[in-house]
């Protein structure tokens, strides 16, 4: 047999499409051709594949060799595809059976003595293999990553050897059935941080409502400690929202299975540029937003971001997802995360400090503020001042409500909107605002009062009714009261400050 086709899978944004490797021999002169879109890092395959053949102690045919990528037109990239390759050149010179290949996907770099190095994006492969019914062959360091898809038959293989005595039917491989070696979540506990009352109430109501948050206020005062702390009060991750997440970070190559259902934390500098924050490149990849799925994506001293970067920040935060397109490419990735923010009141930093020291104009404070517009503070539900502590809070050796007490709390109020709206009050849309916000008689009036003295959009009164109802349900109420506008009403002040 001269023809040889076997499955693999190529990435392509979240999608892994399914890529069929085709191998033929022919006689003439001594080649090896990869057609089909490859990019370097698959032409450079030829090498791998060849000097893997003859370590192995298998013939390498000196014959035409033509290896087709299909569909042409699907960029192939990285070294995934030096096992089907080699597997393909081995089936179609008769050096292995070809009747079983139609039952597995594979994917694998070579190295150059035929061991099978780790690939990125096993996970997001695995899933889609699952849904066409084939089993999957994967390196040895990729299995348990993978066998974290339900139903999933994965196959860890260490070598090109291994691979080929399985088909073979010398030496078979079993299916991998180890049980993943992940640990329980560990995150810092919000009971270190001290005072700060009024600034953990509002992070536990954006954690039960999944509400976006901006903390204003000079250096030292626990920004930085209170957005580190804040993924310890989410819910636990569910089974889906892990492997929605696990897949995204398999992408970049940087999921660990350690880390399993612990919600991703996301810090970059303020020099990151647009593209790192969501996403790009030739062969898009994933970026911050992405990387933050169902996790916390922190941007501190957030006026020192270039506001081009920024603004890229508006559609993910309305829509949750990102669409990367190029001229001849396009990709989609989630991005449903939480933003946490942080600034300083004032290019010095001290604005409000009880020690007086701040000499900054107001214009100097005007321009400092405007780097952040007014669309993306608009969509910011929660906006805080986080004031200087006080000295005697310093000294205080009682400490706060631990993060297992908060978790408990916004555990409660989050399985409240699930059971009545099957999603979190952050998520909700225009019209379900209106059935399930719906203030009384009095949070109405106080509500119209709000939006006439602070010049409030039609966005920010959606999102204070949002906030109002996560109040209410961490409350246990059916209802939005009065007192529930007012204290979502106070989140919004600083739409005239800034």
């Amino acid at each position: 047999m001269s023809l040889a086709v076997l499955y693999s899978r190529a990435l392509s944004g979240m999608d892994a499409a399914l890529v069929t490797v085709e191998v033929h021999l022919a006689n003439g002169l001594p080649s090896f051709t990869i057609v089909g879109l490859p990019e370097t890092e698959v032409k450079e395959s030829k090498d791998r594949v060849r000097a893997a053949l003859q370590n192995c102690q298998f013939e390498f045919p000196a014959r035409r060799i033509t290896v087709n990528l299909a569909p042409a037109d699907l960029p192939k990239e990285s070294g995934r595809f030096d096992l089907p390759i080699a597997l393909g050149i081995l089936a179609a010179s008769g050096q292995i059976p070809a009747n079983k290949l139609n039952e597995y996907e594979f994917a694998g770099e070579l190295a150059l003595t035929g061991e099978l190095r780790p690939i990125r994006g096993a996970l997001a492969m695995t899933y889609r293999a699952v849904n066409d019914g084939r089993a999957f062959m994967l390196p040895q360091a990729n299995a348990a990553e993978a066998a974290l898809v339900e139903n999933a038959t994965v196959y860890q293989a260490s070598s090109l050897l291994q691979v080929a005595a399985h088909l073979a039917g010398r030496e078979a491989m079993t299916p991998y059935s180890g049980e993943p070696q992940t640990l329980a979540p560990h995150y810092p506990d919000m009971g270190e941080v001290k005072g700060q009352t009024q600034a953990k109430r509002a992070l536990e109501i954006a954690a039960a409502g999944g509400h976006s948050v901006l903390m204003v206020g000079p250096p030292g005062t626990g920004k930085s400690m209170l957005a580190s702390r804040f993924p310890g009060i989410l819910p636990q991750m569910t089974q889906r929202e892990a492997l929605e997440s696990a897949a995204v970070q398999s992408l970049d190559g940087s999921f660990d299975l350690s880390r399993w259902k612990t919600r991703p934390y996301r810090s970059p500098h303020h020099t990151a540029s647009g593209v790192a924050l969501v996403g790009g490149g030739s062969n898009p990849r994933p970026g911050e937003v992405s990387m933050a799925l169902h996790g916390v994506l922190f941007l501190d001293e957030l006026p020192e971001f270039d506001r081009s970067v920024l603004e890229v920040l508006r559609e993910p935060l309305e829509s949750g997802r990102i669409t990367i397109s190029r001229a001849a490419r396009r990709a989609d990735f989630p991005a449903q995360f939480q933003l946490v923010a942080a600034m300083n009141p004032c290019p010095c930093g001290y604005l409000g400090h009880y020690n007086g020291k701040c000499r900054c104009t107001p214009d100097q404070i005007s321009r400092y503020r405007s780097k952040i517009s007014g669309p993306l503070l608009d969509r910011i539900d929660i906006q805080i001042e986080v004031p200087a502590v006080p000295q005697d809070d310093l000294f205080d050796k009682a400490d706060g409500e631990p993060s297992t007490t908060l978790q408990a709390r916004v555990e409660t109020a989050r399985q409240r909107q699930l059971t009545r709206q099957d999603k979190a009050n952050a998520q909700l849309a225009v019209g379900e605002i209106d059935v399930m916000c719906a203030p009384d008689a009095q949070g109405e009036a106080l509500l119209r009062q709000a939006i006439t003295r602070l010049g409030l959009s039609a966005r920010a009164y959606h999102r204070v009714l949002k906030v109002a109802r996560t109040i209410a349900d961490l409350e246990n109420s059916p209802n939005i009261q009065s007192k529930h506008i007012a204290e979502a009403v106070q989140y919004r002040r600083m739409d005239k400050q800034i």
